[in-house]
């Protein structure tokens, strides 16, 4: 099977990879949206702790105003005998509460982005959808002297068309329709004079050729994005 970009891949393993990322975004998303969750709640902790917090402030000026007509000098300034010094004077309130929710200390986590619920390709990492997957059919060279298993034999598949080899060094195509792979000689030279599919009769189109992604040899002339890198020695102190 390929994708509409030309590369190939195991049937399997890609609907796999395909299945596997869809229950990771499922999870993702339902992470993000308990996160969401939890910030709502908490915007409602705090709209209710600041409406008992202005109510007791207006309580406490209510007490105040009526105590000091009857209160003695002696008693307006606190005691702070037998108290620690950050829980007097009225620095208790400030402190956090582990049975309060708004109050309760809690360790800063990561926010969570909303996850993307696009696939990527593992290859050339542009969106790739399960629909959009093309069977690729090839075929096998016809041999009856040769009597060994497929995997076995040096010369497996050849053109549809042409009946040329083919290796990982000849460029080649899927016609999209059909699913048929033929050489891109066989494409310049044949199938683009008349742009007829010369198995079917039908008519193609541009789009319908699509060039298979070589690759996997570790030649220059082989691989279409084989970059060298030289290494050297760095001193490290």
């Amino acid at each position: 099977i390929f994708s509409k970009d030309g590369y190939l891949f195991d049937k399997e393993a890609i609907l796999t990879y395909i299945i596997t990322k869809k229950k990771e975004f499922a999870r993702k998303m339902k992470e993000y949206e308990r996160q969401l969750k939890e910030d709502e709640e908490e915007q409602v902790e705090k709209a209710n702790a600041e409406t008992k917090k202005q109510v007791d402030r207006f309580i406490s000026t209510e007490k105040n105003i009526v105590s000091s007509k009857t209160a003695n000098p002696a008693d307006e300034i606190p005691s702070t005998s037998g108290a620690i010094s950050n829980v007097s004077l009225g620095k208790r309130k400030e402190l956090p509460s582990f049975w309060v929710p708004s109050q309760t200390p809690s360790a800063k986590v990561a926010r969570l982005e909303k996850p993307d619920s696009k696939i990527y390709c593992p290859i050339s990492n542009k969106p790739l959808k399960m629909k959009e997957l093309i069977d690729v059919k090839f075929t096998e060279v016809k041999d009856p002297s040769d009597k060994k298993s497929l995997i076995a034999k040096e010369n497996r598949y050849m053109c549809a068309v042409t009946h040329d080899i083919l290796n990982n060094s000849v460029p080649c195509a899927v016609l999209k329709t059909t699913g048929d792979v033929v050489t891109m000689e066989c494409v310049e030279k044949i199938i683009k004079k008349d742009m007829i599919h010369p198995l079917t009769n039908e008519k193609l189109t541009e789009s319908d050729i699509i060039p298979l992604q070589r690759g996997g040899t570790g030649f220059s002339t082989t691989n279409d994005n084989l970059q060298a890198k030289e290494e050297r020695p760095a001193l490290q102190c």
